[in-house]
């Protein structure tokens, strides 16, 4: 006894000492646990992924032996319209469309990690389409889905820990329409981090690269289909958006992308990083080389199966009448925001089509939309973290945190009374800055929400009667481009003035290639500032910068629930771009 008493400090502060160092080991050792099996699970996750992408190599080359292709790379220069003909006509099978796409998205992948997973059961499609009597308008083309699109058995991550080894019970509801219609879903595609940024990182899958230049995005969060499709790793695809990522992808990678009105498609099925904040409007919609092909996936979904598989979407068939007229439209645009200064070649790509229009016959009047920094950050980014971020913020506990967020998440993590304080200090110097620190606090009761829920529907009716008030049928305005460099989105949050905007009215809106960054483009943007000639400023200039010859896309837009509309517009405007393009 009086041997182990000699083992007892008897100084208060030996006592303190050394319960320090035991509180202090302690924690370490559960970091390092924490860690380590972090890091596990992301090594069985991409181990699973090549295993994945292994087995579609080893399931094209079989399928390749049974039906062979003389030259797949006449298959991949088809349109859809001109793919699906040639499927409904027998001139080709499903078998050897998939193989040569599966194929080509393998070598796609390799250079752009834009792949996740692999959907085998796609070989099971296949025997079912067999044994239909009817032939779908997707019959069988091949289809790729973005990460957070459930599918029977997979994952849907949006590279997150926490939602690995959790695979579907049963596919959401528009891929079950998908497949009815008799298209072949294939493969999963990768998305940044919570899907809250438009750059396309994550710890598990890694980064995805624009196939037009391998220093630059491809956008985010649907980045991987913009990739995979863009470099002909597959022919439509189907993302998701609540502040431009359908539609940034599509723009920095040179395709066509397409975000109908908030319930005109089915989201039965998918997987969201805010579940249940009601301000800014989340949709899907597709992604493909050409208007044409996004308006034969937009007939294909909106038909009896959507309509019995979700009561909740208004059984409203594609209207054929408004998409074909060939009456001359009364057009609004504007070049640049009061948020976001547009860079030369975004201002370019508006004037020069919105002189298209005019010689084509259409009637282009402008159009200035309410305040756009209002509704960015005290009703589009005030709602998004109406909770203060929590919701968002749960994502990442007992994550890794992705470089490209680092400092968005780190913002959120600020208590609200530190994001006060910081918002008088910076005021006088960075005014966005503050506007974002003082709007991301969050809503303090019910009744403030319900109150900002009155004033997001204001100003949609204030956008609306503006409209109506110029007798619009569409409009036209710029969408943020050309491809910025990677690491650049999750420090320019602002720039998602131009596409955050039609989420928060509940708009459809649709991107296309127009034009590409020229030499006098770049010579005209060292001369931008900017309309604060702040550092975000700076910094938009500096990741835009050294762009010749990157797509530049134009953005159009239709009131609520006249996708046919803004369809027909973008058709349009296709249309007599390529055509002065040829000249």
């Amino acid at each position: 006894m009086q041997q182990l008493s000699g083992l007892v400090p008897r100084e208060p502060r030996a006592l303190c000492l050394l319960l320090g160092c035991s509180v202090g080991s302690f924690w370490l050792l559960f970091h390092w646990v924490t860690w380590r099996r972090i890091r596990n699970k992301i090594k069985t996750a991409q181990e699973r992924r090549a295993m994945a992408l292994e087995q579609m190599k080893r399931m094209a080359a079989r399928l390749r032996n049974q039906h062979p292709v003389t030259d797949p790379s006449v298959i991949l220069s088809l349109s859809l319209t001109d793919l699906t003909l040639k499927l409904r006509d027998g001139e080709l099978s499903p078998e050897m469309v998939l193989h040569t796409y599966m194929s080509k998205a393998w070598d796609v992948t390799q250079d752009l990690n834009c792949i996740t997973d692999f959907l085998p059961e796609c070989e099971l499609q296949l025997r079912r389409l067999q044994e239909q009597t009817s032939r779908g308008p997707l019959y069988g083309v091949p289809i790729s889905l973005k990460d957070n699109y459930s599918c029977k058995g997979h994952d849907a991550t949006l590279g997150l820990i926490k939602n690995l080894e959790r695979p579907a019970p049963e596919d959401c509801v528009i891929v079950q329409v998908l497949k009815k219609q008799g298209a072949v879903p294939f493969v999963k595609t990768n998305i940044p981090q919570s899907m809250l940024n438009y750059d396309c990182s994550n710890p598990i899958y890694g980064q995805t690269l624009n196939p037009l230049n391998h220093k630059r995005t491809p956008g985010g969060s649907s980045g991987g289909e913009g990739a995979l499709i863009s470099a002909q790793g597959s022919i439509l695809g189907f993302g998701s958006d609540i502040g431009g990522s359908i539609r940034f992808p599509s723009a920095f990678c040179g395709v066509c992308g397409f975000k109908p009105t908030g319930n005109r498609l089915s989201k039965i099925g998918l997987t969201s990083s805010c579940p249940g904040q009601k301000s800014v409007t989340a949709m899907i919609g597709p992604i493909a080389r050409d208007v044409n092909s996004l308006v034969t996936a937009m007939r294909a979904v909106l038909c009896e199966d959507m309509f019995q598989l979700d009561p909740t979407v208004p059984p409203i068939p594609f209207n054929e009448e408004v998409f074909s007229s060939t009456q001359p439209l009364r057009i609004g645009y504007y070049e640049t925001d009061d948020t976001t200064m547009a860079t030369p070649s975004m201002r370019r790509a508006v004037l020069e089509t919105k002189e298209l229009l005019e010689k084509a016959g259409h009637e282009v009047v402008p159009f200035t939309p309410p305040s756009v920094e209002r509704s960015l950050y005290e009703l589009a980014l005030r709602g998004l973290l109406a909770d203060g971020g929590a919701t968002f913020l749960d994502n990442f506990k007992g994550d890794l945190v992705d470089p490209n967020l680092r400092s968005q998440v780190a913002v959120y993590r600020c208590p609200s009374w530190l994001k006060s304080l910081l918002s008088v200090l910076v005021r006088p110097l960075f005014p966005r800055l503050s506007m974002l620190l003082d709007n991301s606090r969050g809503i303090s009761s019910v009744k403030e929400l319900w109150r900002h829920h009155m004033a997001v529907e204001e100003y949609r009716q204030e956008f609306i009667t503006r409209w109506t008030a110029r007798g619009l049928d569409a409009l036209i305005c710029p969408i943020l481009g050309p491809a910025l460099t990677i690491g650049s989105p999750g420090k320019l949050s602002s720039a998602v003035s131009y596409t955050i905007l039609y989420n928060l009215v509940d708009f459809p809106a649709g991107v296309l290639p127009v034009t590409t960054v020229t030499s006098e483009d770049e010579e005209a943007l060292k001369k931008y500032e900017g309309h604060h000639k702040d550092a975000w400023d700076a910094l938009l200039r500096k990741a835009v910068s050294d762009s010749v010859g990157l797509p530049v896309a134009l953005q159009c837009v239709a009131l609520p629930w006249q996708e046919e509309q803004c369809l027909r517009l973008m058709k349009e405007v296709e249309k007599i771009t390529r055509t002065e393009k040829r000249l």
